[in-house]
């Protein structure tokens, strides 16, 4: 391993972005940030770029022509590497509505591959495991599969996460349903962020979920009972509780700009997580694939549901880069460039509990970072202090 310092016009640290000056890597660590170049190491030169964390993907189900529900070790990490060659060093690998024995065996995969890692290992870390679904109702039932849908239920949760080994770290369900209170404070009790989504509940009802220990909400606008004047819905929910955070994805597509800028400007960006909702198809050419079981076309940049004549349904997910998510946000004038990039790295980590080891530059801790050009494409991506090449 080396010493080496990276030489930037701007660097998105914890306390502050400072302006110029040099951030220094040791083995594969970060070490401290610096007006003055230090002596005795190599400088890499990245002058007139923005240098942030390593970006955080929260809520993702695949990658690079994989799933995360593919049950296969090497398919987890085949997309690892994939998503850090575009910017992404971390990300929570999210399942679908499946069989409670599916479910439980794609875990099993996620925690597999996560354990047989070398050190050196080139690709996105594993930072646990999302389960979207199985606890959702029909009414928004999306992309998920309705056969499966079933109510929450903690003993199955706890089955779920013996076979992760303790990764789980997020899990989604619908207010309405019956026991939602109940999952999300016992969840909450294990250090388990509960998530709303796939949700028809009225605003008072989740407005429960979140009093009882729920923090969080999926895909805000889609899959959910929207704002009204006479019911806020689960979207104004989303809005109106302060300490909640708010996915949201970034593609222009699912959510178009001025919905996204009124969500930021209604929650404040510090509480707005940018997310990808990528499947399988992201990274791959556009054709048909299956998604989380179910037939699916990508074209014209979206991921679509294949009905049975050949046409497309409904939007199913994107096929969105985090480090692309960024930049929208910077060209759409939403949030600064620095919002942005907190936005995708320490803001997403903090929602999903997993902060202490993610999203942020600090000393000591795995030299993952994403760097921009001045006009927010992607300059460079390191994983623990190493160039990963794109």
């Amino acid at each position: 391993m080396s010493t080496f310092a990276i030489k930037a016009d701007r660097f998105v640290l914890p306390g502050a972005t400072m302006q110029g000056g040099y951030l220094t890597v040791v083995d594969d660590v970060f070490g401290s940030w610096s007006a003055e170049a230090p002596e005795g190491v190599e400088i890499k030169d990245y002058t007139g770029c923005i240098v942030g964390p390593g970006l955080v993907d929260t809520h993702i189900h695949g990658f690079h022509n994989h799933a995360t529900t593919d049950c296969d070790p090497a398919s987890i990490d085949d997309s690892s590497i994939a998503l850090a060659k575009r910017g992404t060093t971390a990300w929570i690998p999210t399942t679908f509505t499946e069989s409670v024995e599916n479910i439980g065996r794609a875990c099993a995969a996620i925690a597999e591959a996560d354990e047989h890692r070398p050190d050196d290992f080139p690709g996105a870390r594993i930072a646990g495991i999302f389960l979207e679904g199985p606890f959702f109702t029909t009414a928004h039932v999306g992309a998920q599969n309705p056969a499966y849908l079933i109510d929450p239920d903690v003993e199955v949760f706890d089955g779920w996460q013996k076979q992760a080994g303790g990764r789980i770290v997020k899990s989604a369900l619908a207010a309405e349903k019956p026991g939602a209170c109940e999952y999300c404070a016992a969840l909450d009790a294990r250090g388990v962020v509960t998530a709303i989504g796939h949700s028809d509940a009225h605003y008072d009802e989740a407005l429960a979920a979140v009093n009882a220990g729920a923090s969080c909400f999926v895909h805000t606008y889609n899959g959910q009972r929207g704002l009204h004047h006479r019911d806020p819905g689960v979207t104004g929910a989303a809005m109106t509780t302060p300490e909640t955070y708010a996915e949201i994805i970034c593609d222009g597509k699912h959510v178009v700009p001025g919905a996204i800028k009124a969500l930021v400007d209604a929650k404040g960006w510090q509480h707005c997580v940018l997310i990808t909702d990528c499947l399988i198809c992201g990274g791959m050419p556009e054709g048909d694939y299956v998604s989380g079981g179910l037939p699916v076309v990508m074209k014209d940049g979206l991921c679509y549901l294949k009905n049975e004549d050949g046409t497309t349904g409904s939007i199913a997910g994107s096929v969105l880069t985090l480090a692309r998510g960024v930049k929208n946000m910077v060209d759409w004038q939403i949030v600064t460039a620095e919002q942005a990039i907190r936005m995708a790295t320490e803001i997403p980590a903090r929602s999903a509990r997993v902060d202490g080891r993610f999203g942020s530059i600090k000393p000591g801790r795995k030299a993952d970072m994403t760097i921009f050009n001045a006009d927010m494409t992607l300059a460079a991506t390191f994983v623990g202090g190493a160039l990963i090449e794109a």
